[in-house]
């Protein structure tokens, strides 16, 4: 199997869980299992420290990762109120003067 240059194989997250799942379930080494899943040791050896590394809590989940993006996006939103909100009151404080 060729590819061209620079075309990656995007793998899905069940796939990589169950390519790691060979390795720490079922006693493959990360060889054998990237031979017979055809994909790179290196890959997959990434991918089981990557769930290790996850699973121990140092490394956001996909789901925390979404919930983090939506609040910091919320946190921008209202911290962009509160300025204008600030700015509003100084000028209608100077209104009242």
């Amino acid at each position: 199997m060729t590819r061209e240059t620079g075309a990656r194989k995007a793998y899905t997250e069940e796939f990589k869980r169950e390519a790691v799942a060979l390795i720490t379930e079922q006693g493959y080494k990360i060889a054998e299992a990237a031979r017979s899943l055809d994909v790179g040791a290196n890959l997959l050896g990434r991918w089981k420290r990557e769930f290790e590394t996850e699973a121990a809590g140092t490394r956001l989940g996909a789901d925390e990762r979404e919930e983090l993006k939506q609040l910091r996006k919320e946190n921008r939103l209202l911290r962009m109120e509160k300025e204008i909100l600030k700015k509003a009151s100084q000028y209608f404080a100077k209104e009242m003067k």
